[in-house]
């Protein structure tokens, strides 16, 4: 339990909804960080996106800033950046650390290079089909939250897939693990319980993530212990090997063979009833408020100590 007087967090600024494809589940977690912290005494003022964010901190009214922007301006080192620059402490990964995760490629390189197990991928820059065997997995480069990916099986579904993944950015081909999905949330370095989840459409999709109430998540996971230390250690590497802090989400696949598999990092995990943080808090005796309270205290300087 944290036991911290709410008013050395001084006046908090919740970021959250932005232009994003991924607005509404930001709104939606939102609201549910609000009351939390608003129920833990601190003095939280709610602020829709970056520019009225920046307006609030000219005028002198920010302490600090509890990040819940999704994808691209929040969680890409574009809105820490402008923190930074503004001398304002702000929850969870730095610029670097940002920018790295949301480059589903370039984080992957990363992977690669500190012999982390990660799928064989390729970026499309033409929409030529790509080498690699079916079936294959099509994403934006730089989105989060499922928006705009797709499992293709066959090629005759390649066109198709590829045309909605390109509305979004750059699109990436990346193999696809047959096996079971899991998720490891890290919070002060450490990894939470594992989550495997069991999608509802047979691919996490985003209708499986958000839309839908026939996705299972079970957690913890039914692994052995060596399973469960090896997958927390993987993900806690990847999470530092991107150079990201605080607090975030590593997602793996574990194919037939039991060898498990990177797939990205997330710097700024979704917060609303269907997400998955605060299913693995729960799990470790962490209830929703407490780990609000501990997201915020990843701004304190002691926490954000070596944060690239």
């Amino acid at each position: 339990m944290s036991y911290r007087d709410p008013t050395e967090f001084g006046t908090v600024a919740l970021v959250m909804g932005g232009t994003s494809a991924e607005r509404e589940v930001s709104l939606d977690g939102g609201q549910a960080v609000l009351q939390a912290l608003r129920n833990k005494g601190i003095d939280v003022v709610p602020v829709d996106g970056i520019a009225s964010l920046m307006t609030l901190i000219g005028a002198g009214r920010v302490d600090r800033v509890f990040n819940l922007l999704h994808g691209r301006g929040g969680e890409d080192g574009t809105l820490q950046g402008a923190l930074d620059c503004a001398g304002v402490p702000y929850t969870g990964s730095g610029v670097l650390g940002s920018a790295l995760s949301m480059d589903k490629v370039r984080s992957k390189w990363v992977f690669s290079s500190c012999g982390l197990p990660t799928p064989e991928f390729e970026v499309v820059k033409t929409g030529a089909m790509p080498a690699m065997a079916f079936p294959m997995v099509i994403k934006p480069i730089r989105e989060g939250s499922s928006v705009g990916i797709h499992l293709v099986r066959q090629s005759d579904d390649w066109q198709q897939a590829f045309n909605d993944a390109i509305k979004h950015d750059l699109v990436m081909a990346e193999q696809y693990i047959d096996g079971e999905e899991f998720t490891v949330a890290v919070l002060h370095g450490r990894a939470l319980p594992p989550i495997q989840i069991v999608a509802a459409n047979q691919f996490y999709d985003y209708e499986s993530k958000y839309q839908s109430d026939q996705t299972d998540y079970l957690c913890p996971a039914p692994l052995t212990e060596d399973q469960t230390d090896l997958i927390c250690r993987l993900a806690v590497e990847a999470f530092d090997s991107v150079a990201c802090h605080g607090w975030g989400r590593v997602d793996l696949m574990r194919d037939k063979q039991g060898s498990f598999w990177i797939l990205e990092v997330n710097t700024t995990p979704g917060m609303t009833s269907h997400s998955l943080v605060p299913k693995a808090a729960a799990a470790a005796g962490i209830e929703f408020e407490e780990l609000v309270l501990r997201i915020l205290e990843t701004s304190l300087p002691k926490a954000t100590e070596g944060r690239l």
